[in-house]
């Protein structure tokens, strides 16, 4: 009888911890991550401190940044990885919608101009371009397809079959309601979740036009409860609903309109909500080592709570082994099909020939170089890029969707100055996609110191070999005189005025993907209108000299500065020679020396030039920049000294120095340099100082009879300085600085100015 006991109690044992080993080994975690812009950072360290403590990971819900994290370990990141790639320059870029200089495509831009708006015409309508994104999405565009292709496809595009089953949300507004992905295409539904309002640009899916899901949903506890119905949930939020709109906050007024509150509990009794704590501003990627760390330490905080609470581990070879096996079902990505909708049968073999050059597969390096390439075409809008596989082929096929620009395009923009130097800018383009690309453009600048109008046609080739054919007629006009510093404290300068007016034809090939050759030709006119002396009346006639000319000239160029003015990183290179030969005529005025009336003389030179500015420490709050030029002409000398040095090349590295005539500054031979310092104190907000010497191998000097005549070699050197702060606003930088300039009268100077001080092209520049 007792044996009959014993082994009833031993049964009864036996059954116990089988019911509560299943118990155990069935028991499931799902990991809900919330949003929060860059504070969603956090979550790494969260699900480095779970991993580490071999706390299993089986679902994952999140939102915006959380949808990110949330996918990377979905798709077989570890913890490490994800580390490393937040840290990266290439998340930098995709999170500041930055293009990495070595994708950048210089041969596409066009010429630097003062514009500070777009606007749209079409339909006959105008329809201003207020901007929709703060940044540009075609970093982010495509870094997500690059990240997420190849886990989707081992997936089967079906984010249950992913290293760890995923959802995201995202919002729909025009419904106001949340969207659950559960399958498709793993890069759109993360990129549509992190689509903040008026940060990043919006997408379509299937139709509907979605944007962040932090709108409706910000931790979607409530999808993870439905959709896998974990045994034990943790949450992990770095997000709050927006207090009660200010009445004088307009900010906070359009959160409240756009953003429903979440909730930000579980919704089940077994579970428990991580809180790491952040002080990070809404966008900012600059340090994210911290933020990790916190998510970190708030995890360690509760993990014997969760350990109590979890008693099933991982096992990290198992983990590890799990990851492998999910990664080697990942298929090569190697491109076979472009299909490309927006764009019509013309439009599209134009697109196609800018991506490859012939109908071959490529790999994913290829086709990035060819995207970026066209995503920089001036005609093309925007291109979102999604790719799915083909298991019959065995290759990708790669969607794009692709917006032309408008066909009628104005530019208004121009600088405001405490000096005589502002000006207005307006400028109108129209575009057009057929075999090939073309750009009809014109422009003007009206003010005091500058005035110019341009026509200029673009036409660019997409053969192996890119060119483009760009012919151009410009008119231009400096008048020196009125924008003078000195004039503001009633010392006259001399009188200087100089009209340009010239056609060219150039012609342009790339070299690489941030350089390009041209190669150019033209001619035209340019008529200098000066007295030279400062003592002169009303009743008096300038002097004038007209320059007749022809020019050829050929040029190699490098550029991936990262702002038209004020630029803080990347580097520009310019070398250049030009071959010149012109007739000058000289008519003297009422106060010159000169008994010639019509003096006649031809002049053919060449001159070589070679401008270098490089900045370093990218991403440190200081940054440190070179800049060089040298100048080499055989240029003879003009009929006396100011005509001389109006012709001369003249060195001006500084906004402010453009805007002056400073003889000082002017010669046919010399080589200049300085130092660049700049110090972030703000995002966009800068201090700036800049140091130079100018070095003439012979310097110009006024004879008695108001001809020219050289120094001794080496004999003078010369000195400008400045500093500024700056701050580089959405539509055009905001300077306040003082200038410095080696003469003796007026050589200091304090400008204030909003806006670019950008000209276009000079006749002989």
């Amino acid at each position: 009888m007792s044996i009959s006991k014993q082994s009833t109690y031993s049964l009864l044992f036996v059954m116990l911890f089988l019911f509560s080993f299943k118990i155990i080994q069935a028991q499931r975690v799902g990991l809900v991550l919330s949003g929060g812009a860059a504070s969603g950072i956090a979550h790494i360290g969260v699900i480095k401190a779970l991993e580490e403590n071999h706390i299993p990971i089986d679902y994952i819900t999140g939102t915006s940044m959380g949808a990110f994290v949330g996918s990377l370990y979905a798709m077989g990141y570890s913890p490490v990885q994800m580390e490393e790639l937040v840290k990266s320059e290439r998340f930098r870029n995709m999170s500041e919608g930055i293009i990495d200089q070595k994708y950048a495509y210089y041969f596409k831009r066009d010429d630097a101009n003062a514009s500070w708006i777009t606007v749209r015409l079409f339909d006959s309508a105008l329809v201003s371009a207020l901007p929709t994104n703060v940044i540009s999405p075609t970093s982010m565009d495509f870094g997500m397809m690059e990240i997420a292709g190849a886990p989707a496809a081992a997936a089967g595009y079906k984010f249950d079959s992913l290293f760890v089953p995923f959802r995201c949300v995202a919002s729909d507004i025009e419904k106001k309601e949340s969207i659950v992905f559960k399958d498709g295409d793993l890069a759109q539904a993360v990129r549509s979740s992190m689509s903040y309002p008026f940060y990043i640009r919006p997408i379509l899916v299937d139709g509907k036009l979605l944007f962040d899901g932090g709108l409706y949903n910000n931790f979607p506890s409530n999808i993870m409860y439905s959709d896998f119905y974990p045994d034990f949930m943790i949450g992990s939020n770095v997000s709050s609903n927006n207090p009660p709109p200010d009445e004088d906050n307009i900010l906070s007024q359009i959160k409240s309109m756009l953003q429903s509150k979440s909730n930000f509990d579980l919704p089940c009794e077994n579970g428990i909500i991580i809180q790491p704590k952040t002080n990070v501003g809404l966008f900012n990627f600059s340090n994210v080592q911290p933020l990790i760390d916190s998510g970190y330490a708030a995890t360690i905080r509760q993990i014997d709570y969760i350990k109590r609470n979890v008693e099933r581990r991982t096992v990290p070879s198992e983990l590890t082994a799990k990851r492998t096996a999910f990664k080697a079902k990942e298929p090569l990505v190697i491109f076979d099909n472009i299909i490309i909708e927006g764009l019509n049968m013309t439009e599209s073999d134009y697109a196609r020939k800018v991506l490859r050059n012939k109908n071959t597969k490529v790999d994913l390096e290829a086709i990035k170089a060819g995207y970026f390439r066209l995503s920089a075409d001036n005609k093309i809008k925007y291109i979102y890029p999604t790719t799915k596989y083909n298991s019959q082929t065995g290759f990708y096929d790669l969607y794009l969707r692709i917006k032309k620009e408008k066909h009628l395009i104005l530019d208004f923009g121009g600088v405001f100055s405490s000096r005589p130097i502002s000006e207005g800018y307006i400028g109108i383009k129209y575009n057009e996609l057929g075999k090939f690309a073309t750009s009809i453009m014109a422009n003007g600048y009206f003010g005091k110191l500058y005035n110019s109008a341009q026509i200029k046609a673009r036409f660019d080739y997409p053969f192996r070999v890119p060119l483009y054919i760009e012919p151009d007629i410009t008119w231009n006009k400096f008048d020196y005189y009125k924008s003078s510093s000195a004039f503001l404290q009633d010392i006259k300068p001399e009188y200087l005025l100089q009209n340009e007016e010239f056609a060219m034809l150039n012609i342009g090939l790339p070299t690489g993907k941030k350089g390009r050759v041209v190669m150019g030709a033209g001619g035209g006119q340019i008529t200098d209108k000066y007295y030279q002396t400062t003592v002169f009346t009303p009743k008096d006639t300038t002097d004038r000299n007209d320059f007749d000319f022809y020019s050829v000239q050929a040029y190699y160029e490098i550029n991936t500065l990262n702002r038209k003015q004020y630029a803080n990183q990347g580097e520009y290179l310019n070398f250049k020679i030009r071959y010149v030969s012109g007739v000058e005529k000289n008519e003297p005025g009422s106060t010159s020396t000169d008994t010639v009336d019509n003096y006649t003389n031809r002049h053919e030179y060449y001159v070589l030039k070679l401008t270098g500015e490089k900045y370093f420490n990218r991403r440190g709050t200081i940054k440190i920049g070179l800049f060089g030029e040298g100048v080499y002409s055989t240029q003879t000398l003009f009929r006396n000294y100011i005509a001389t040095v109006l012709s001369a090349p003249a060195f001006q590295p500084t906004m402010d120095s453009r805007t002056l005539f400073l003889e000082n500054y002017r010669a046919n031979e010399y080589f200049a340099g300085g130092l660049k310092f700049v110090v972030n104190i703000r995002k966009n907000v800068e201090i700036r100082f800049e140091g130079y010497i100018f070095q003439p191998y012979q310097a110009y000097i006024r004879t008695a009879d108001n001809k020219t005549d050289y120094t001794l070699p080496f004999a003078l050197q010369h000195y400008i300085g400045s500093g500024a702060i700056v701050w580089d606003t959405p539509i055009g930088p905001m300077s306040l600085g003082v200038n410095y300039y080696d003469q003796v009268v007026n050589p200091f100077s304090i400008d204030f100015h909003f806006g670019y001080i950008l000209f276009n092209k000079r006749a002989l520049e």
